[in-house]
């Protein structure tokens, strides 16, 4: 049976089509059935051709992907490894099925963070690959969902420190963005998991690193985060005062985008310690700043989001913090039709829309 043609197009190299989020997360779980059907999906090939690819014959490939049959061989592992281009960062990558993911950071990632500002030239391309990588794995994450992702995340981030021994200067710097980068997808998905130990130790390592490499908007952006994750704990001081910080992290002044993700915290966060005029001013302060932004190349990669119908969500979700009822309920109205393709967003916001409408 073959499949629709790909949505990348003939022609596109095994490499490339590595960078599809649910063909990374069937390899890190060796989900043989769903990693031939997606694989044979996105490059349009029939089960001979991929057969061919890995050195198997036709009736094998079906049987694996109908799940009749299994791969127990590492010699058959290592020719779906060569015939399909597996990346590099995924070639560590075992099956976690039955097992719990380990959550907390582990000590050899600081200690090759130690040793970044060494003597010696690396190759960007692996870097660069993993980094265009897991900004699928951003835009992936409601389909696939953080958890699945998790191993092959922590698998590239092990890649990309990889390359900091032999990393110094700038080259260095980009590597340790690109680590916090990752570093704060890996806190994300940890808080989400209940995980809130772990998540706190991610995202302090993101800051972290952030600040080693001079980057200020990523080390902004962790210290909005961390102030999130206290409001949501109930501490609303505290999570003011970290958001406040976050805007003033470093030699470089923040970009529009970044200072406008500190300041709408800033405003959630007074709103909840009763500041409700103070929210109100960093509400709308937050608002222009967003705007002022509107294309998504003028904005850090993990602020790809930021759009100006977000920033119009994000003043209307201060204003229901504010209990400002009847402007919340407005702006909830004119942007949810906008946001059926983002069916947990609209599910969210139209919960926040009909209680705004109660209590207007």
């Amino acid at each position: 049976m073959d499949y629709m043609a790909p949505p990348y197009g003939r022609g596109v190299t095994g490499q490339e089509l590595w960078a599809d989020g649910q063909l990374r997360v069937a390899w890190g779980a060796r989900d043989w059935p769903t990693l031939i059907r997606r694989y044979r999906a996105l490059a349009g090939i029939s089960q001979s051709r991929f057969g061919e690819l890995v050195g198997v014959d036709q009736g094998y490939v079906s049987r694996l992907e109908r799940g009749r049959a299994r791969v127990t061989s590492e010699d058959v592992v290592a020719r779906f490894v060569k015939g399909l281009s597996v990346p590099e960062e995924l070639g560590g990558v075992r099956s976690s099925s039955g097992d719990e993911p380990q959550w907390a950071p582990q000590v050899e990632l600081r200690e090759r963070i130690a040793h970044a500002h060494t003597v010696g030239r690396t190759d960007m391309r692996t870097a660069d690959w993993i980094g265009s990588v897991l900004a699928q794995h951003r835009r992936a994450e409601d389909e696939v969902g953080g958890r699945a992702l998790w191993p092959i995340v922590r698998s590239q981030l092990d890649a990309v420190t990889q390359l900091l021994p032999h990393a110094s200067g700038e080259t260095a710097d980009r590597i340790m963005l690109l680590a916090a980068e990752h570093a704060h997808w890996l806190s994300w998905v940890a808080w989400q998991e209940d995980q809130r130990g772990p998540a706190l130790a991610w995202i302090d390592l993101a800051h972290g690193w952030a600040v080693d490499g001079g980057h200020s908007d990523m080390a902004s952006w962790a210290q909005r985060v961390r102030s999130y994750y206290s409001l949501v704990h109930g501490d609303p001081v505290r999570s003011l005062r970290t958001a406040e910080a976050a805007r003033y992290v470093g030699p470089r002044s923040l970009s529009p985008a970044a200072e406008a993700a500190a300041v709408h915290q800033a405003a959630m966060a007074a709103a909840a310690c009763a500041e409700r005029d103070r929210a109100r001013r960093l509400r709308d302060e937050a608002r222009d700043l967003a705007l002022s932004v509107p294309e998504a190349g003028e904005r850090p990669g993990w602020l790809y989001w930021l759009s100006p119908l977000r920033a119009h969500l994000q003043a209307a979700d201060a204003a229901y913090a504010c209990h400002d009822w009847a402007e919340a309920a407005t702006e909830f109205r004119a942007a949810l039709p906008q946001l059926e393709g983002f069916p947990r967003d609209h599910a969210y916001y139209r919960a926040r829309l009909v209680d705004a409408e109660r209590r207007a």
